[in-house]
């Protein structure tokens, strides 16, 4: 397990990959937002967005347990923060329904996959 332990990127990490491709999106579809929405709930949104795949990795580059996983719970939040602010783009006629579902899709895998990681770290860590 040390081995492969000693091998494990970033980009391994499936919570890393889903929030990072997730972050972008979310970058260009407020993009195309006009100034009021894109100071408001755009640059709200992003940061939420962005603070998931940011807090994994810095978790990640952590050396202790506690943490990491410490980082790891950041990012759940912001995680629960951008679906809120997903949900008032929607209300508010920014995105698509085609962009709201596939952002509100991701988002709701990434539960589950962070609680995955922060498990892994728990039971494969040592103190």
């Amino acid at each position: 397990m040390e081995d492969a332990a000693r091998h494990f990127r970033l980009g391994d990490v499936e919570a890393y990959r889903i929030s990072f491709a997730l972050s972008n999106c979310v970058w260009d579809a407020v993009m195309c937002w006009n100034y009021l929405a894109q100071n408001t709930v755009g640059s709200q949104f992003i940061r939420a967005v962005d603070s998931v795949s940011a807090n994994l990795a810095e978790g990640f580059g952590r050396y202790g347990k506690k943490d990491k996983i410490k980082f790891y719970r950041i990012a759940r939040g912001s995680l629960m923060e951008a679906l809120d602010w997903n949900e008032k783009a929607k209300v508010r006629q920014l995105l698509t329904i085609e962009q709201y579902t596939h952002i509100f899709t991701q988002l709701q895998l990434l539960p589950k996959s962070i609680n995955t990681l922060i498990k892994y770290t728990n039971t494969s860590l040592k103190e």
